[in-house]
């Protein structure tokens, strides 16, 4: 039997490689086969790429604080209290951010774990 234990003291954040380096990651992809997922610290005003992904649906959950997500082409806005559980899927456009004014922390499950079949679009006003 195989697994993995993250205990949120032991999280190491790395800064975002591309995008709002504001934000942070913790990689918990290692542990899985057939999915990704990575916990994204977000300060407020953070944001991630607006992207529609065109293999992988994702799941976000809200941790700590409050996120937001802009979905579809009018980049429509849900607020995301802590504790929510949003789904997207394959071809909608997406991107989350953080317009309060303390920290988010989401997970983010992506499945297949398949990387860069996305389409980057232009932020969100």
């Amino acid at each position: 039997m195989g697994f993995m234990i993250f205990r949120p003291g032991e999280r190491e954040f790395q800064a975002a490689q591309r995008g709002d380096v504001r934000r942070g990651r913790a990689s918990l992809s290692e542990a899985l086969h057939t999915m990704r997922a990575n916990i994204w610290r977000l300060p407020p005003g953070a944001h991630g790429s607006r992207h529609i992904e065109h293999v992988q649906e994702e799941m976000f959950v809200v941790l700590e604080g409050t996120a937001t997500l802009l979905l579809g082409e009018s980049a429509e806005r849900v607020e995301l209290p802590c504790g929510t559980v949003a789904v997207v899927e394959t071809g909608t456009a997406q991107q989350l951010r953080n317009e309060s004014n303390a920290e988010a922390v989401v997970l983010i499950v992506g499945a297949p774990p398949e990387q860069g079949h996305a389409e980057h679009l232009p932020d969100a006003e």
